[in-house]
């Protein structure tokens, strides 16, 4: 018996449990692409960023971190977007952003969660569903029934149980992996928040950026600055 012949088998609690594997699928699929995406040197990023700032050009450190696709880059961007309206104001757009960043990394995690959960569920239902199905057989026949009568019906209604537990244990290890990861990139980040938060309270940030080290007819240069002061 080949697995579309167990599938038809099972009842029609196995449709769910389809739909729920394959939703697992996508799920699991998405988010080893966005966090694969996400992952990224944050020591490295971080001493190279600090490299560029200390060239005096928050400019050129807006575009270094636009470059880089990650969350770590955009807190830092939208951090040096609003560095010319004081530190408070670098604080908040940091944590908005990182806010957006989290609710990003853990999007459908919630629903693979339902699934681990649900699946073994709908399975145990159908045999469950399937056992009352026996015993009305039994009923039927005033208990006067062969082993080999009811045993059909029973190794079918533990189908649903079998391919619940194939669709809910899966989903529920790729969760915690996901979830470990998300916790990595979230120390990630507010491992290099405060490091730039520190950077820009002690005035090194500032220091650094003087307005006569900027390039030479850079129109753009000038307005920042002049934004600054």
């Amino acid at each position: 018996m080949n697995l579309l012949e167990m599938f038809t088998k099972g009842g029609l609690l196995m449709y769910p449990i389809l739909l729920c594997s394959l939703i697992a699928v996508v799920i699991v699929v998405e988010r080893f692409l966005v966090l694969r995406k996400a992952q990224i040197d944050a020591g490295q990023f971080m001493m190279r960023l600090r490299s560029v700032l200390q060239k005096g050009d928050i400019l050129a450190g807006i575009n270094f971190c636009a470059k880089t696709n990650a969350p770590i880059a955009n807190l830092m961007r939208r951090g040096l977007s609003k560095y010319p309206e004081g530190d408070e104001r670098v604080r908040e757009a940091i944590e908005n952003a990182g806010k957006e960043e989290v609710y990003h990394l853990e999007r459908g995690l919630g629903i693979l969660a339902s699934i681990a959960g649900v699946a073994p569920l709908l399975g145990f239902l159908g045999t469950v569903t399937g056992m009352i199905g026996a015993f009305q057989m039994i009923q039927q026949l005033s208990g006067v029934v062969n082993p080999s009568d009811l045993a059909a019906g029973i190794w079918e209604a533990l189908l649903t149980t079998a391919f619940g537990l194939i669709v809910g244990i899966p989903a529920y290890a790729f969760y915690n992996y996901f979830v470990s990861r998300v916790q990595r990139a979230v120390f990630e980040m507010e491992s290099a928040s405060e490091e730039f938060l520190d950077l820009v309270r002690s005035g090194k940030l500032e220091d650094s950026a003087e307005p006569s080290k900027t390039p030479a007819g850079s129109m753009e240069h000038e307005e920042f600055f002049h934004k600054k002061s």
